[in-house]
């Protein structure tokens, strides 16, 4: 509806043009129609008139009345009123919104699905923990931002794939494997010291007691360079298929998993410094390698390789992001943990230097979770073991509830997650709350189906019936809903899926206490069935977008 009044006050500007009643002028590109604030100010706003009144030489009223007396008659249109300086407010016909229930269900499951990405290739990386230890709570919320944006993005017809970077390079997996050998040699009796910064939870004591148990104790009198690529790699194992199993069990898939050594094992990392480097973008300095990324707004130079010849992680970073763009992304998309704020400078920074426009690169940064629990937090540390991990909180409270939860707030504020909340079986949780409205809907249509009322063909319903203020404004939701969903893609924000089916669910329940939808009359009843079949595909799509199910029955 907004786009069609977009080019409804587009058609009656030019025509103003034409027939002399504005000077010859475009239309200007700041133009916007969206809803106010207010609803007594109607449906739409449009700002034309504010906008082009310098360009035109008039004062904005003047304009907005004379594009007004243009649309007077266009049935779309209830009434149009101008508002203070100038606004256009448009308020649409009731008889609009009814016959516009047909061209839904006309669209049938596909409805919500637009074009408004079509023909550009996105990737979408997340979660991509290191594969150091179980996935907490705070990846949980990076996974249920990503996988609905992902969802999101194909509905809005862009050509998506999903991807986890595994980082299994570097110092972190020697610790990793070096935590793992001194649990099984305390497994095996020996004294240990266990350093504050190694791995201390209790899975690093799982994966030990099972090499114990399959290799006896032929490694504790062997030598660093024998053990430690078993014990790593066996760790790195056992730990990613956990991971795997965690966010399955999240509804939660990728379409590739990216492993950090196929960058150094197809040498891609010193490729890639080593193009930088004959572009004059890496200079040495103390014996290590820096790169300019001063030169692009960054607040210092980086290191890619020590002067121990090791290379950094950003040097890792930067060809992989050359990898994702070679094979022929046009967006990347990375889900981030905020306190990695600081690295999205130069990781801009590096694909401008390499040619690539900054732009390409879309960052969301994902805020804390304090999980609560009888109104206190739970802590969460990593290394020392004590973190509350995503398999806790889904045996806890499930899928449904911790996905829908992660996204009632927008992913760059922080968290509040009431355990007890979430677990509450009534309209206080916020999941239950939207999912009730769902399988109210469905119950509706079981009943009619008991008593045998046979449900209409859509064109064979009365839709005027559907006059009440509560239809009404059910019918805006309604077709508010596609655009909704390419709004959310557009500026990646999955979290807009949640208020508004929040904010639907709300109209549905106060409805459904007011009306009934199956009564004498008949064709009141098959108008309110086939609103209800409406809504109720509706309150589905919008779920499975947020990775949540849509129960027949609660």
């Amino acid at each position: 509806m907004r786009e069609k009044i977009k080019k409804t006050v587009h058609d009656a500007f030019n025509t103003a043009v034409s027939k002399g009643l504005l000077p010859e002028m475009e239309i200007p590109s700041a133009h916007q129609v969206s809803p106010p604030r207010q609803k007594n100010h109607g449906d739409f706003s449009s700002n034309i008139a504010l906008i082009s009144a310098s360009a035109a030489g008039r004062p904005p009223r003047q304009i907005a009345e004379q594009i007004s007396s243009l649309l007077k008659d266009d049935p779309l249109f209830e009434k149009i009123e101008i508002a203070g300086p100038g606004f256009i407010n448009f308020f649409v016909s009731r008889s609009w919104w009814q016959n516009n229930l047909l061209t839904i269900c006309n669209a049938g499951d596909a409805y919500g699905e637009s074009n408004a990405g079509r023909g550009i290739r996105v990737q979408v990386e997340f979660v991509s923990a290191n594969p150091t230890g179980p996935l907490h709570v705070g990846h949980g919320r990076g996974a249920a931002v990503g996988d609905s944006l992902a969802r999101v993005l194909r509905a809005a017809g862009f050509d998506v794939d999903t991807e986890y970077y595994i980082n299994d390079v570097g110092n972190q997996m020697r610790t990793l494997g070096k935590s793992v050998y001194l649990r099984y040699q305390e497994y095996h009796g020996v004294e240990i010291s266990f350093p504050e910064d190694h791995y201390q939870g209790a899975y690093i004591r799982d994966i030990a007691r099972e090499i114990a148990e399959r290799e006896g104790d032929r490694y504790l009198d062997a030598s660093e360079t024998q053990w430690l690529p078993v014990f790593r790699d066996t760790a790195v194992k056992a730990i990613s298929s956990g991971i795997r199993r965690d966010l399955a069990d999240f509804d939660v898939h990728f379409d590739h998993w990216f492993s950090e050594r196929v960058l150094y094992r197809n040498n891609l990392v010193e490729k890639t410094i080593s193009e930088l480097q004959t572009k004059g973008f890496i200079y040495e300095k103390d014996g290590a390698l820096w790169f300019r990324t001063t030169e692009f707004n960054d607040e210092k130079d980086r290191v890619v390789k020590r002067s121990n010849g090791v290379l950094t992680y950003f040097a890792s970073d930067i060809a992989y992001h050359r990898h994702k763009l070679d094979r022929g992304y046009d967006i990347l998309v990375d889900i981030w943990g905020a306190d990695h704020h600081g690295y999205v400078p130069r990781v801009r920074a590096a694909l401008k230097a390499m040619g690539h426009p900054p732009d390409r690169l879309r960052v969301l940064l994902v805020q804390l979770v304090n999980l609560m629990e009888a109104g206190k937090p739970k802590a969460m540390s990593t290394r020392a073991g004590e973190f509350v991990t995503l398999r806790e909180v889904l045996n806890d409270v499930g899928s449904d509830a911790a996905r829908f939860m992660f996204l009632t707030r927008r992913c760059d504020s922080h968290l509040d997650f009431d355990l007890e909340l979430a677990r509450k079986q009534s309209q206080e949780n916020p999941v239950y709350y939207v999912q009730y409205a769902h399988a109210r809907l469905a119950s509706v249509l079981r009943t009619a189906k008991e008593q045998e009322v046979d449900l209409w063909e859509p064109d064979q319903v009365d839709l005027s019936l559907l006059d009440t203020d509560e239809e009404t404004d059910i019918l805006k939701q309604a077709e508010a809903f596609p655009g909704l969903i390419a709004d959310s893609a557009l500026a990646l924000e999955p979290h807009r899926i949640s208020y508004y089916l929040s904010n639907l669910a709300g109209h549905l329940h106060s409805y459904y206490n007011k009306c009934r939808f199956i009564s004498e009359d008949q064709d009141l009843t098959q108008a309110r069935l086939l609103l209800a079949r409406v809504m109720k595909r509706i309150f589905r799509k919008g779920l499975n977008l947020l990775g949540v199910s849509a129960p027949e029955k609660m």
